[in-house]
């Protein structure tokens, strides 16, 4: 498969919330990049669905965006989204845990 990512996604790991048509599914954010991120959810979310990505409790809307592809996993789906809001992602934004760059794993 080509990338068609233009920036390089941070692997992380942390609970987020997404809301989307009137729905509230908990999931894991999987990877994070200024443009968009992937999040493994228990149902799956059509491509084209408009979402918000917030912090578990729902309280502070971290991001805005669309789902740009909906693929089966072993434990549920992986949702990519592309941010459409007005804020791209960076660590002042919003720091994920776990947050850990691919290129520095094993140097």
């Amino acid at each position: 498969m080509m990338e068609r990512r233009t920036e390089k996604r941070l692997l992380c790991a942390d609970l987020v919330r997404i809301d989307w048509n009137a729905r509230k599914l908990e999931g894991v954010l999987e990877d994070i990049s200024p443009q968009g991120a992937s999040v493994e959810v228990e149902e799956p979310i059509p491509p084209g669905e408009a979402v918000s990505i917030a912090e578990p409790s729902g309280q502070l809307a971290l991001f805005t965006g669309v789902v740009t592809y909906c693929e089966r996993r072993d434990c549920g789906y992986l949702v990519g989204v592309r941010f459409t809001g007005p804020t791209a992602w960076s660590c002042g934004v919003f720091e994920p845990q776990h947050l850990t760059n691919p290129d520095e794993i094993g140097k």
